[in-house]
């Protein structure tokens, strides 16, 4: 059974830092891209990150270059979005996905409500 499991979420003041995790099992972990997504209310998901765990490429949306990095520990099977300089806006629930190459991943995670108050 495919399973991602996020954590880290959690409300921190604008300017501050988050680490977020993704645990993945039951597939092989260098057969996807795994990346984040993420939701706030009344808007669209939209793809934050993604990282190949094959050959270590990766992609960042406009809204978060310079400010978050995404990396891979291949041997823990877990991803990570370090998220520094934290604005109110990245307020949003932030899902782990995989393939995160695809506009409509087949495995997600369940969730994880990062919060940055002003």
């Amino acid at each position: 059974e495919v399973q991602l499991v996020e954590s880290g979420g959690g409300l921190v003041q604008a300017g501050g830092s988050l680490r977020l995790s993704c645990a993945a099992s039951g597939f092989t972990f260098d057969d996807y891209a795994i990346g984040w997504f993420r939701q706030a209310p009344g808007k669209e998901r939209e793809g934050v990150s993604c990282i190949s765990t094959s050959d270590g490429s990766t992609y960042y949306a406009d809204s978060v270059k310079g400010r978050f990095t995404i990396s891979s520990d291949n041997a823990k099977n877990t991803v990570y979005l370090q998220m520094n300089s934290l604005k109110p806006e990245d307020t949003a629930v932030y899902y782990c996905a995989a393939d995160c190459e695809v506009a409509d991943p087949d495995y997600w995670g369940q969730g994880t409500q990062v919060t940055v108050s002003s």
